[in-house]
């Protein structure tokens, strides 16, 4: 048996090797796994929670907001928590809108909870409530649901860009989220006490959009009308400043309900819209002569290698490159354009934007189409002529009689005006942005002159005229492409005008898709509506139109009655066809009227055995049929005037 004191040492050593375990594990636990240890008891009592950052503001150009972030909330209620739940529940009832059966039935939980969402006016009277509980949340809320859904777009459920701007401009109106901590006892219930924020959230930065609220609605009510007027499957319009390429409105509808932006992502072949593109090409190479004619061939001509015959519904005799444009006459088009090279009328094309994307800030964005010279087939160059065998979308068709209106500068459209900081300081604005001069100034004009005459009496777009103000414009039908084959019977029916002519503040075009009921032409759908949204935006206060501008361009005034010396003689031309066996008429000179008045002209020329046609006011600046060129009797000479000097 051992001796005590052996035990006494074993025992010793025992109690030293346990000491000596428990303060290795001890530092063990404090040294090493101290960190962790801490983290999970710090989770235990602490959650870190993300503060959501305020979403930008979108507004239009005047500050009226389009979508912006407001602070909403969820409440929960703890019934065992209320001090008094028969005397808060008729208030509770009232603030979240609840039948008082329904309360009644949500308070036999444990915990009720109520989406909502509650605005703070709504939960206001329940902050003072014992065991009612607020969670805020931001919510983005469009003021008006549909007001450019399409364009302005909206966020996904996780609070970020979905479509639209919503989606192209999320990294600035986000923001940064902040963090904080909340503290939680030993079942993980959150405490009442104020949360400890690490970080502050930094709000989104707001973006003005080039949007003109009115205009807007203006655009939208017309189509709406339009389309249920005419039974349309669809349709768009878009307004532009051609000065600075700002988008003032746009608005798509589709009968199928479905909001999306076909003025920027769908395609169509313009027809007679594109005639003033061919236009430029001939008057930017010379090819063409103010005065210079070609044969109406009686409404129907055949053009070498085009399997059917080219026709006009508005038949002449003979044309000048104006009349063609008046008319919309295919037959003279397709004359004055065998003139240009293939490389000519395609880079007049593509100077002007088809074929390619505008750059307008938007997701997605149609290119068009416009095919290579050396693509084309024999009838490729009258096709294009007349607007077919190409697709541009509405968008690029503004951008292009933009630079009509715009002397010949084709601009970058845009939507983003200006973008502002939380703070409200300026980032960016927006400054116009030349792509290309299309063509000359001096061709710009020439092409606003064409336009201005479609308006004028016996122009296909007359229907559109205004009473104070003169337009430029042009009217356009075209067989509608459906499933890349052209649909029988279907038509789309578009319009484009410069407002006012003289000094172009806005740009419209407006198309519309198989109208049904009544005519599918420009001339009786797209071109009234049109009229109808420049009056409705000269009787607004606040479009976006410079009224000093204005006032200063000459109106179009009333035709002078003949007891004026200095009026335009009302002598409306009216001339059959004539085909080729009707006897000849003499031929005789045309008289030399340059610097006369008109009334003394017309008077001249009638003596002379000639109709009249009067194009301008004062004195007459020169004639077609020129002076001393011979011209049968009973034909047409249009006299040219200008103001008195």
């Amino acid at each position: 048996m051992a001796k005590p004191a052996v035990r006494l040492g074993v025992v010793q050593i025992g109690l030293l090797a346990a000491l000596a375990a428990l303060v290795l594990r001890a530092a063990q636990v404090q040294l090493v796994e101290g960190r962790r240890h801490a983290a999970e008891a710090a989770a235990q009592r602490t959650e870190r929670v993300v503060l959501e950052a305020r979403r930008g503001m979108l507004s239009d150009r005047h500050g009226t907001a389009l979508a912006l972030t407001q602070e909403t909330y969820h409440v929960g209620i703890a019934p065992n928590e209320l001090r008094d739940p028969r005397g808060d529940a008729p208030l509770l009832a009232r603030r979240l809108r609840l039948a008082p059966r329904e309360l009644d039935r949500a308070l036999r939980r444990r915990y009720a909870w109520f989406a909502g969402p509650y605005t703070s006016l709504d939960v206001q009277p329940l902050r003072a409530v014992r065991g009612v509980h607020l969670e805020a949340v931001l919510r983005r809320f469009y003021p008006s649901a549909e007001f450019a859904r399409a364009v302005i777009g909206r966020v996904g459920d996780d609070g970020l860009g979905a479509s639209g701007l919503e989606r192209l401009l999320d990294s600035l109106l986000s923001g940064t989220p902040g963090a904080a901590v909340v503290l939680k006892d030993r079942a993980g219930r959150e405490y009442e006490s104020p949360a400890r924020v690490i970080a502050e959230p930094t709000p989104g930065h707001d973006v003005v959009l080039t949007l003109d609220a009115e205009l807007q609605e203006i655009a939208q009510r017309a189509l709406d009308d339009a389309l249920d007027r005419m039974d349309a499957e669809g349709g768009d319009v878009v307004m532009l400043d051609p000065v600075t390429g700002e988008v003032l409105a746009v608005a798509s509808r589709h009968r199928d309900g479905t909001a999306r932006p076909s003025a920027f992502t769908e395609t169509f072949e313009p027809g007679s819209l594109a005639k003033i593109f061919a236009a430029a090409a001939l008057l930017e190479h010379g090819r063409v002569r103010a005065a210079e004619r070609v044969s109406g061939e009686g409404g129907s001509y055949r053009m070498p290698g085009r399997p059917t015959p080219l026709t006009d519904e508005h038949p002449l005799p003979s044309l000048t490159l104006a009349d063609a444009i008046r008319v919309s006459s295919n037959i003279a088009l397709a004359k004055f354009a065998a003139r240009l090279k293939p490389d000519e009328q395609y880079e007049t094309l593509r100077a002007f934007g088809v074929g390619a994307p505008t750059g307008i800030e938007f997701p997605a964005e149609a290119q068009g189409k416009l095919r290579l010279p050396s693509e084309w087939t024999g009838p490729s160059s009258t096709s294009l002529a007349i607007g077919y065998e190409l697709s541009v979308t509405p968008l690029q068709l503004a951008a292009a009689y933009g630079a009509i209106a715009n002397d010949g500068v084709l601009l970058q459209p845009t939507l983003i005006r200006e973008v502002r900081d939380p703070s409200g300081a300026v980032r960016y604005r927006h400054r116009p942005e030349p792509v290309r001069r299309a063509v000359t100034p001096q061709v710009a004009a020439r092409l606003r002159d064409l336009l201005r005459g479609v308006v004028e009496a016996g122009g296909t777009g007359e229907r559109a005229a205004l009473a104070n103000f003169q337009l430029a414009a042009k009217t356009g039908t075209a067989r509608r492409v459906v499933d890349g084959r052209y649909a029988p019977g279907q038509y789309t029916a578009s319009f484009a005008a410069l407002f006012p002519a003289d000094d172009p503040q806005l740009v419209v075009v407006m198309k519309i898709d198989n109208p049904q009921k009544g005519s599918y032409f420009a001339a009786q759908t797209a071109a009234p509506v049109t009229r109808s949204m420049l009056e409705q935006a000269l009787a607004a206060r606040t479009v976006a139109l410079d009224r000093a501008r204005l006032s200063n361009v000459a109106p179009t005034a009333e035709r002078a009655p003949l007891e004026e010396p200095d009026g335009v003689v009302p002598y409306v031309v009216s001339v059959p066809y004539a085909p080729d066996s009707t006897r000849a008429q003499p031929a005789r000179a045309v008289p030399d009227v340059t610097g006369r008045g008109l009334r003394e002209a017309a008077r001249t020329l009638h003596r002379r055995g000639f109709r009249v046609v009067v194009k301008g006011w004062g004195v007459v600046h020169h004639s077609w049929p020129a002076a001393g060129a011979s011209a049968a009797a009973g034909s047409t000479v249009t006299l040219f005037a200008e103001p008195r000097p």
